[in-house]
Protein backbone atom coordinates (compact mmCIF):
# COMPACT_ATOMS: atom_id res chain seq x y z
CA UNK A 1 0.00 0.00 0.00
CA UNK A 2 1.32 3.30 -1.03
CA UNK A 3 2.12 5.97 2.09
CA UNK A 4 -0.74 7.97 0.10
CA UNK A 5 -3.14 5.26 0.82
CA UNK A 6 -2.43 4.17 4.05
CA UNK A 7 -2.73 7.96 4.89
CA UNK A 8 -5.88 7.97 4.16
CA UNK A 9 -6.79 4.81 6.27
CA UNK A 10 -5.14 6.21 9.26
CA UNK A 11 -7.42 9.45 8.33
CA UNK A 12 -10.70 7.33 7.98
CA UNK A 13 -10.03 6.03 11.50
CA UNK A 14 -8.84 9.29 13.05
CA UNK A 15 -12.61 10.98 11.24
CA UNK A 16 -14.11 8.34 14.14
CA UNK A 17 -12.92 10.77 16.55
CA UNK A 18 -14.10 13.39 18.19
CA UNK A 19 -12.87 17.24 16.14
CA UNK A 20 -11.00 20.04 17.98
CA UNK A 21 -10.53 23.46 16.66
CA UNK A 22 -13.02 22.58 13.42
CA UNK A 23 -12.23 20.53 10.25
CA UNK A 24 -9.06 20.17 8.08
CA UNK A 25 -11.60 22.34 5.59
CA UNK A 26 -11.68 25.46 7.87
CA UNK A 27 -7.92 25.17 9.06
CA UNK A 28 -6.95 25.67 5.45
CA UNK A 29 -9.60 27.14 4.03
CA UNK A 30 -12.34 26.08 1.75
CA UNK A 31 -11.34 25.27 -1.73
CA UNK A 32 -13.43 27.79 -4.32
CA UNK A 33 -12.26 25.72 -7.39
CA UNK A 34 -13.70 22.13 -8.58
CA UNK A 35 -11.36 19.85 -7.15
CA UNK A 36 -11.81 16.89 -9.51
CA UNK A 37 -10.88 19.40 -12.71
CA UNK A 38 -9.00 17.61 -15.33
CA UNK A 39 -5.32 19.35 -15.83
CA UNK A 40 -6.07 21.96 -18.89
CA UNK A 41 -3.47 23.35 -21.09
CA UNK A 42 -3.08 26.87 -20.47
CA UNK A 43 -4.88 29.58 -22.30
CA UNK A 44 -0.94 30.95 -23.25
CA UNK A 45 -0.34 27.25 -24.43
CA UNK A 46 -3.00 26.52 -26.88
CA UNK A 47 -2.61 29.98 -28.28
CA UNK A 48 1.28 29.92 -28.54
CA UNK A 49 2.12 29.05 -31.91
CA UNK A 50 6.28 28.11 -31.53
CA UNK A 51 7.52 27.88 -35.10
CA UNK A 52 5.80 31.48 -35.72
CA UNK A 53 7.87 32.54 -32.62
CA UNK A 54 10.72 31.01 -33.85
CA UNK A 55 10.85 32.74 -37.37
CA UNK A 56 10.66 36.01 -36.00
CA UNK A 57 14.19 35.38 -33.60
CA UNK A 58 17.53 36.62 -35.02
CA UNK A 59 19.94 33.84 -36.17
CA UNK A 60 22.00 34.77 -32.54
CA UNK A 61 18.80 34.32 -30.51
CA UNK A 62 18.37 30.53 -32.70
CA UNK A 63 21.80 29.77 -31.85
CA UNK A 64 21.99 30.81 -27.78
CA UNK A 65 18.42 29.52 -27.52
CA UNK A 66 18.97 25.99 -29.19
CA UNK A 67 18.69 24.26 -25.75
CA UNK A 68 15.41 25.95 -24.91
CA UNK A 69 13.98 25.08 -28.16
CA UNK A 70 14.83 21.77 -28.35
CA UNK A 71 14.67 20.47 -24.06
CA UNK A 72 12.13 22.70 -22.39
CA UNK A 73 8.78 21.20 -22.16
CA UNK A 74 6.36 23.00 -24.97
CA UNK A 75 3.76 23.54 -21.91
CA UNK A 76 6.20 26.14 -20.29
CA UNK A 77 7.70 27.93 -23.17
CA UNK A 78 4.84 29.78 -24.22
CA UNK A 79 4.90 31.88 -20.28
CA UNK A 80 8.65 32.17 -20.29
CA UNK A 81 9.46 32.74 -23.82
CA UNK A 82 9.82 36.36 -23.04
CA UNK A 83 12.19 36.17 -20.02
CA UNK A 84 14.08 33.90 -22.70
CA UNK A 85 14.76 36.87 -24.84
CA UNK A 86 15.60 39.73 -21.82
CA UNK A 87 19.27 40.89 -22.25
CA UNK A 88 20.04 39.28 -18.85
CA UNK A 89 18.91 35.73 -19.91
CA UNK A 90 20.66 36.28 -23.44
CA UNK A 91 23.84 37.16 -21.55
CA UNK A 92 23.47 33.87 -19.24
CA UNK A 93 23.37 31.97 -22.90
CA UNK A 94 26.62 33.52 -24.31
CA UNK A 95 28.30 33.11 -20.50
CA UNK A 96 27.85 29.80 -20.83
CA UNK A 97 28.73 29.43 -25.07
CA UNK A 98 31.84 31.15 -23.26
CA UNK A 99 32.62 27.92 -20.78
CA UNK A 100 31.97 25.18 -22.68
CA UNK A 101 33.66 26.63 -25.36
CA UNK A 102 36.88 27.07 -23.14
CA UNK A 103 36.79 23.49 -22.01
CA UNK A 104 35.14 23.93 -18.81
CA UNK A 105 32.64 21.03 -17.24
CA UNK A 106 29.40 22.19 -16.66
CA UNK A 107 26.96 20.20 -14.55
CA UNK A 108 24.22 19.42 -15.30
CA UNK A 109 24.48 17.83 -19.24
CA UNK A 110 22.93 20.31 -21.32
CA UNK A 111 20.29 17.87 -22.18
CA UNK A 112 18.99 17.35 -18.16
CA UNK A 113 19.35 21.41 -17.73
CA UNK A 114 15.76 21.32 -18.55
CA UNK A 115 14.31 17.72 -16.85
CA UNK A 116 12.69 19.26 -14.53
CA UNK A 117 9.82 20.91 -17.37
CA UNK A 118 9.56 17.34 -18.91
CA UNK A 119 8.96 15.24 -15.52
CA UNK A 120 6.52 18.26 -14.28
CA UNK A 121 4.63 19.53 -17.50
CA UNK A 122 2.85 23.07 -16.50
CA UNK A 123 -0.20 21.41 -16.17
CA UNK A 124 0.37 18.36 -14.06
CA UNK A 125 2.20 20.63 -10.88
CA UNK A 126 0.75 20.04 -7.20
CA UNK A 127 4.11 21.12 -5.36
CA UNK A 128 6.67 22.96 -5.96
CA UNK A 129 10.36 22.38 -4.12
CA UNK A 130 12.66 24.80 -4.42
CA UNK A 131 16.91 24.23 -4.38
CA UNK A 132 19.41 26.37 -4.95
CA UNK A 133 22.76 25.11 -6.84
CA UNK A 134 23.04 22.07 -8.89
CA UNK A 135 25.62 19.30 -7.74
CA UNK A 136 28.87 20.49 -9.11
CA UNK A 137 30.20 16.60 -9.05
CA UNK A 138 30.80 14.06 -11.85
CA UNK A 139 27.28 12.27 -12.97
CA UNK A 140 25.35 13.70 -9.86
CA UNK A 141 23.15 16.43 -11.12
CA UNK A 142 20.20 15.67 -13.50
CA UNK A 143 17.94 18.58 -13.62
CA UNK A 144 16.23 18.28 -10.63
CA UNK A 145 16.77 19.76 -7.31
CA UNK A 146 17.66 17.27 -4.11
CA UNK A 147 17.77 14.43 -6.71
CA UNK A 148 21.24 12.70 -7.64
CA UNK A 149 21.66 10.29 -10.17
CA UNK A 150 22.66 6.87 -9.47
CA UNK A 151 24.13 4.81 -8.12
CA UNK A 152 25.23 7.63 -5.84
CA UNK A 153 23.79 7.58 -2.12
CA UNK A 154 21.41 10.26 -1.03
CA UNK A 155 23.24 13.77 0.07
CA UNK A 156 22.98 15.12 3.51
CA UNK A 157 19.87 16.92 3.06
CA UNK A 158 18.08 14.40 0.93
CA UNK A 159 18.96 11.82 4.18
CA UNK A 160 16.81 14.50 5.80
CA UNK A 161 14.23 15.13 4.06
CA UNK A 162 13.96 11.03 4.73
CA UNK A 163 14.11 11.37 8.08
CA UNK A 164 11.15 13.80 8.02
CA UNK A 165 9.35 11.67 6.15
CA UNK A 166 9.47 8.30 8.07
CA UNK A 167 8.29 10.45 11.32
CA UNK A 168 5.76 11.40 9.34
CA UNK A 169 4.90 8.33 8.17
CA UNK A 170 6.48 5.49 10.01
CA UNK A 171 5.97 3.31 7.19
CA UNK A 172 8.10 4.97 5.45
CA UNK A 173 11.36 3.28 3.45
CA UNK A 174 13.79 5.03 1.61
CA UNK A 175 14.92 3.63 -2.03
CA UNK A 176 17.12 1.14 -1.50
CA UNK A 177 20.91 1.17 -1.99
CA UNK A 178 20.78 4.63 -0.20
CA UNK A 179 19.70 6.26 -3.70
CA UNK A 180 18.86 9.47 -3.71
CA UNK A 181 16.61 9.67 -7.27
CA UNK A 182 13.75 11.76 -6.99
CA UNK A 183 12.39 11.12 -10.26
CA UNK A 184 9.18 9.09 -8.88
CA UNK A 185 8.32 12.55 -7.40
CA UNK A 186 8.65 14.82 -10.47
CA UNK A 187 6.16 12.30 -12.51
CA UNK A 188 3.73 12.50 -9.90
CA UNK A 189 3.62 16.42 -9.87
CA UNK A 190 6.18 17.63 -7.69
CA UNK A 191 8.45 20.57 -9.39
CA UNK A 192 12.24 19.87 -8.17
CA UNK A 193 13.99 23.21 -9.52
CA UNK A 194 16.82 24.93 -8.47
CA UNK A 195 17.22 28.62 -8.71
CA UNK A 196 20.77 28.54 -10.81
CA UNK A 197 20.38 25.29 -13.22
CA UNK A 198 23.75 25.20 -14.24
CA UNK A 199 27.28 24.69 -12.24
CA UNK A 200 31.03 24.59 -13.04
CA UNK A 201 32.20 21.00 -12.03
CA UNK A 202 33.56 21.67 -8.27
CA UNK A 203 32.99 25.13 -8.15
CA UNK A 204 29.66 25.17 -5.92
CA UNK A 205 27.78 28.71 -6.78
CA UNK A 206 29.46 29.32 -9.91
CA UNK A 207 27.04 30.43 -11.72
CA UNK A 208 24.93 31.96 -9.61
CA UNK A 209 23.36 35.96 -10.00
CA UNK A 210 24.23 35.27 -14.15
CA UNK A 211 20.29 35.08 -14.68
CA UNK A 212 19.05 31.73 -13.67
CA UNK A 213 17.60 33.23 -11.08
CA UNK A 214 15.15 35.58 -13.34
CA UNK A 215 14.29 32.26 -15.26
CA UNK A 216 12.77 30.42 -12.41
CA UNK A 217 11.38 33.32 -10.87
CA UNK A 218 8.95 33.44 -13.66
CA UNK A 219 8.25 29.82 -13.51
CA UNK A 220 6.98 30.04 -10.10
CA UNK A 221 5.10 33.13 -10.43
CA UNK A 222 3.97 30.82 -13.69
CA UNK A 223 2.10 28.12 -11.71
CA UNK A 224 1.14 30.26 -9.16
CA UNK A 225 -0.92 32.22 -11.99
CA UNK A 226 -1.73 29.10 -14.26
CA UNK A 227 -2.35 26.32 -12.01
CA UNK A 228 -5.47 27.74 -10.47
CA UNK A 229 -6.91 24.69 -8.12
CA UNK A 230 -3.87 25.18 -5.78
CA UNK A 231 -0.32 24.36 -5.41
CA UNK A 232 1.56 23.64 -2.08
CA UNK A 233 4.83 25.72 -2.15
CA UNK A 234 7.73 23.82 0.24
CA UNK A 235 9.82 26.33 1.15
CA UNK A 236 12.85 25.43 2.89
CA UNK A 237 14.97 28.03 3.77
CA UNK A 238 14.89 31.53 3.97
CA UNK A 239 16.05 31.59 0.40
CA UNK A 240 13.27 29.46 -1.11
CA UNK A 241 10.53 31.80 1.00
CA UNK A 242 12.09 34.71 -0.54
CA UNK A 243 11.18 33.35 -3.44
CA UNK A 244 7.71 32.63 -2.66
CA UNK A 245 7.16 35.80 -1.22
CA UNK A 246 4.34 36.93 -3.81
CA UNK A 247 2.57 34.12 -3.63
CA UNK A 248 -1.32 34.68 -2.93
CA UNK A 249 -1.66 32.76 0.05
CA UNK A 250 -5.87 32.53 -0.70
CA UNK A 251 -5.80 30.19 -3.47
CA UNK A 252 -1.96 28.37 -2.51
CA UNK A 253 -0.22 27.23 0.51
CA UNK A 254 3.15 27.93 1.34
CA UNK A 255 4.80 26.04 3.96
CA UNK A 256 7.86 27.36 5.41
CA UNK A 257 10.66 25.69 7.71
CA UNK A 258 14.77 25.73 8.02
CA UNK A 259 16.83 23.79 5.12
CA UNK A 260 17.03 20.18 5.38
CA UNK A 261 20.79 20.98 5.36
CA UNK A 262 22.73 19.33 8.49
CA UNK A 263 23.65 22.76 9.47
CA UNK A 264 19.94 23.75 10.17
CA UNK A 265 17.30 21.12 9.64
CA UNK A 266 17.51 20.65 13.99
CA UNK A 267 16.23 23.72 14.21
CA UNK A 268 12.32 22.48 12.97
CA UNK A 269 12.61 20.59 10.06
CA UNK A 270 12.08 17.59 10.89
CA UNK A 271 8.66 18.41 13.27
CA UNK A 272 7.75 20.71 10.23
CA UNK A 273 5.27 18.08 9.34
CA UNK A 274 4.99 19.58 5.89
CA UNK A 275 4.54 16.30 3.82
CA UNK A 276 0.90 15.63 5.68
CA UNK A 277 0.04 19.14 5.40
CA UNK A 278 1.15 19.13 2.13
CA UNK A 279 -1.53 15.67 1.11
CA UNK A 280 -3.85 16.83 3.69
CA UNK A 281 -4.24 20.34 1.85
CA UNK A 282 -4.20 18.86 -1.59
CA UNK A 283 -6.68 16.06 -0.96
CA UNK A 284 -8.82 19.09 0.20
CA UNK A 285 -8.41 20.82 -3.57
CA UNK A 286 -8.34 17.79 -5.53
CA UNK A 287 -10.37 15.46 -4.27
CA UNK A 288 -9.46 12.21 -1.78
CA UNK A 289 -6.70 10.81 -4.10
CA UNK A 290 -5.28 13.91 -5.16
CA UNK A 291 -2.58 14.11 -2.92
CA UNK A 292 1.17 12.97 -3.78
CA UNK A 293 2.29 9.40 -2.95
CA UNK A 294 6.10 9.82 -1.33
CA UNK A 295 7.38 6.28 -2.06
CA UNK A 296 10.07 6.17 -3.85
CA UNK A 297 10.54 2.41 -3.86
CA UNK A 298 9.35 2.09 -7.49
CA UNK A 299 10.84 -0.18 -10.67
CA UNK A 300 14.23 1.19 -11.44
CA UNK A 301 13.12 1.49 -15.04
CA UNK A 302 10.05 3.34 -14.21
CA UNK A 303 12.51 5.75 -11.84
CA UNK A 304 14.87 6.70 -15.03
CA UNK A 305 16.13 10.31 -15.79
CA UNK A 306 14.02 11.48 -18.70
CA UNK A 307 15.64 12.22 -22.06
CA UNK A 308 14.42 14.98 -24.07
CA UNK A 309 12.78 13.88 -27.51
CA UNK A 310 15.16 16.09 -29.88
CA UNK A 311 18.57 15.51 -29.65
CA UNK A 312 21.29 17.82 -28.40
CA UNK A 313 24.66 18.78 -29.36
CA UNK A 314 26.61 16.23 -27.22
CA UNK A 315 30.63 17.61 -27.98
CA UNK A 316 29.28 20.54 -25.83
CA UNK A 317 27.84 18.44 -22.54
CA UNK A 318 31.02 18.11 -21.24
CA UNK A 319 30.16 15.01 -18.78
CA UNK A 320 32.73 13.63 -16.88
CA UNK A 321 32.14 10.14 -17.05
CA UNK A 322 34.88 8.77 -15.60
CA UNK A 323 34.85 9.55 -12.00
CA UNK A 324 31.13 8.47 -10.51
CA UNK A 325 30.64 6.84 -7.56
CA UNK A 326 34.07 7.47 -6.02
CA UNK A 327 33.41 11.58 -5.53
CA UNK A 328 29.76 11.20 -4.95
CA UNK A 329 30.32 10.98 -1.05
CA UNK A 330 33.42 13.70 -1.50
CA UNK A 331 31.16 16.02 -3.28
CA UNK A 332 28.42 15.44 0.10
CA UNK A 333 30.99 16.61 2.58
CA UNK A 334 32.44 19.14 0.67
CA UNK A 335 29.07 21.47 0.47
CA UNK A 336 29.11 20.89 4.55
CA UNK A 337 32.62 21.84 4.46
CA UNK A 338 31.68 24.98 2.41
CA UNK A 339 30.04 26.66 5.91
CA UNK A 340 26.52 27.94 4.08
CA UNK A 341 23.32 27.65 5.98
CA UNK A 342 19.97 27.25 5.62
CA UNK A 343 20.05 26.39 1.68
CA UNK A 344 22.76 28.61 0.09
CA UNK A 345 23.96 25.70 -1.38
CA UNK A 346 22.09 22.15 -2.07
CA UNK A 347 23.51 19.64 0.32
Amino acid sequence: MSLKRKAAAAATDASKKPKQNGSITAFFGAPKPNPNAPAKQSAAAAKFDKDAWVAKLTDEQKELLQLELDTLHESWLPHVKDVLLTPQFLELKRFLKKELNSGKTVYPPMQDVYSWSRHTPLNTVKVVITGQDPYHGPNQAHGLCFSIRPPNPAPPSLQNIYKALKKEYPDYQPPPNRGGLLTPWADRGVLLINTCLTVRRGEANSHSGKGWELLMQKVIDTVAKVRTNGVVFLAWGSPAQQRTKGIPVDKHLVLKSVHPSPLSAARGFFDAGHFRKCNAWLEQRYGKDGGIDWDLNVDAEKAKVDAPKTSVDTEKTNIDTEKTSVEAEKTSDDAEKTGVDAGKTEL
